[in-house]
């Protein structure tokens, strides 16, 4: 019998093989791993040399598109529009752009983007170009200033942009007058920059006038250089004729300013530097004017009549400007029941070389002494035509004694009578004693020497001495007549004879001999008493009552 066998119930697991492959690389998986790593690195590339997205708020977004619309510099792409949006308050639009990797540097808050199309004005026409390639965002970068990403477009392209070489100006005025944005700017009728903006001042009383005057203009101004309002014509009535100054036509249009350096024997200074300020004036006269810094007020009084003062007024020295007539006005004595007319002028020291300071025609001591020897205030008459007075200061020796007064700050120089004044006071004597004159009694006196004078010319006695008179003065005539036929032509003859044996004489007498001087004075005095009863025959046959008159009556 077959022995039994006990069965293992978990039996051992058969070992299983193990099949292990060989790891090869196909070529086919090269190309996508390439693909791969080219596009990664192109997109790290395009990542790492994105450059800034900005914003800009336009009015409007007139011939802008995303994706396609270009960012400029000098005609040079440094940009692309991305997106274009409506600003929340719907006022206006919102462009998005990016630009290049390195335009961070100029993205300051002064630079300025504005959109390029055609533009026609009064100066120039610009953006032509834009009819065939389309509207772009032009840019002017300003590398000075802080970082910003979000701008305000302009809405008209400036005038000068930060790469023309030149120098900006400010100038101030009362009035912008008829100057505007792109109004040339001239020196000596070449035109040299233009008016890029004008503000009105915080405080409402003037302009500021903001112009650009381009390389290499920008270094003929100067510290002391001087401009004016060279807008429209200037008209003028000289000796010669009517005078017309204009700068061009162009500034006779749109208006312009002109600046040049004044020739005077004040320093001119140096070279201006960028955005400085000066005045602007309102014409050429009054630019040439040499202007001070340094004044003094005075009060003077007057009497009487200043009409043809007015304020602006010169104040001269011996014919040389030294100030200005500032307020007149009219003040009662109450004292002495009169008016006076206070008149407020203003000095200018430099104007007189050997003042080299202000204090010195401010100390009392000076001013005292040149009034105690004699200066004086004075109205004098600058046309007779026109009527206009100005004030003189003058020494006048004559003068009463005076000294200075004072009234509040204000120091009072005195004054005396206008020679006009005078010559009416004088004029006014005259008159008083012309009619204390007994004029009726020496108008009848000279009615009846008239009435005497007519009755002795009508009288007989005086008819009878003319007609007498005539008679004698037809004898006479028939005398005259008589000497020009028969004395004068004897007394020729003699003469000739008498030359003739003077100068028989000459051969036989010695010329150094008492008797040739003797017979040759002897002639000359018969030729002169020939000459003159020649002159008293002509002068009898002019004048026949001369032998009754005498010589010279009429």
């Amino acid at each position: 019998m077959l022995e039994e066998r006990a069965i293992d119930p978990y039996p051992e697991p058969l070992p299983e093989a193990e099949v292990v492959l060989p790891w090869r690389l196909s070529t086919i998986w090269l190309i996508p791993l390439l693909a791969l790593a080219i596009g990664g690195w192109l997109a790290w590339q395009s990542y790492s040399q994105r450059g800034p997205e900005i914003q800009i708020a336009f009015k409007s977004a007139t011939g802008l598109q995303a994706d396609r619309t270009k960012v400029k510099f000098m005609d040079v792409e440094v940009g692309q529009v991305t997106s274009i949006s409506v600003s929340p308050d719907l006022t206006h639009v919102l462009v998005k752009a990016r630009l290049l990797a390195d335009s961070e540097r100029y993205l300051k808050d002064k630079t300025r983007f504005w959109v390029a199309r055609p533009r026609i004005s009064a100066t120039e026409v610009t953006g032509l170009e834009t009819l065939f390639s389309g509207a772009y965002i032009a840019i002017d970068p300003v590398l000075a200033g802080e970082s910003t990403r979000e701008f305000v477009g302009l809405d008209t392209p400036p005038l000068v942009t930060t790469s023309e070489p030149g120098k900006h100006f400010i100038l101030h005025a009362t009035t912008l007058g008829s100057l505007n944005i792109g109004s040339p700017v001239f020196y000596r009728s070449i035109q040299a920059g233009q008016v890029v903006s004008y503000d009105l001042d915080e405080d409402g009383q003037g302009v500021s006038i903001r112009v650009f005057v381009s390389a290499p203009y920008e270094r003929l101004v100067l510290t002391n250089t001087r401009f004016w309002n060279a807008s429209g014509l200037d008209v003028k009535l000289t000796p010669d004729g009517i005078q017309i100054d204009t700068e061009s036509l162009l500034s006779i249009i749109i208006g312009g300013v002109a600046f040049d350096n004044i020739q005077s024997l004040e320093d001119q200074g140096g070279a201006a530097q960028d955005n400085d300020t000066f005045p602007l004036y309102g014409n050429q006269a009054q630019a040439s004017e040499i202007i001070y810094s340094q004044k003094v007020n005075y009060l003077l009084y007057f009497e009487g009549s200043v009409h043809g003062l007015e304020i602006g007024a010169p104040v001269m020295v011996r014919g040389i400007k030294i100030g200005k007539v500032l307020d007149i006005r009219l003040d009662f004595d109450v004292e002495n029941r009169n008016f006076l007319i206070p008149v407020l002028i203003e000095l200018e020291p430099e104007r007189i070389d050997e003042v080299q300071d202000i204090q010195d025609l401010e100390q009392e001591d000076m001013m005292a002494e040149l009034v105690a020897n004699g200066l004086r205030g004075q109205l004098k008459s600058t046309s007779l035509l026109t009527g206009k007075l100005y004030v003189d200061l003058d020494f006048h020796p004559t003068a009463p004694p005076a000294r200075l007064g004072q009234r509040g700050d204000l120091t009072i120089l005195p004054t005396v009578r206008a020679p006009l004044d005078a010559i009416t006071n004088k004029v006014s004597v005259l008159l008083g004693k012309f009619e204390t004159l007994p004029l009726e009694e020496i108008g009848n006196d000279l009615r009846d020497a008239i009435k005497g004078a007519k009755g002795f010319l009508t009288s007989a006695g005086l008819t009878n001495a003319l007609t007498e008179m005539d008679g004698a003065l037809k004898q006479f005539r028939v005398t005259a007549s008589r000497v020009d036929e028969q004395t004068l032509p004897k007394l020729g003859a003699a003469v000739e004879q008498v030359r003739a044996t003077f100068k028989s004489a000459q051969g036989v007498i010695a010329p150094d001999t008492a008797l040739y001087n003797d017979l040759k004075r002897a002639l000359t005095e018969v030729a002169t008493a020939a000459r003159s009863i020649r002159e008293m025959a002509d002068y009898l046959a002019r004048h026949p009552e001369a032998l009754i008159k005498g010589k010279g009556a009429r």
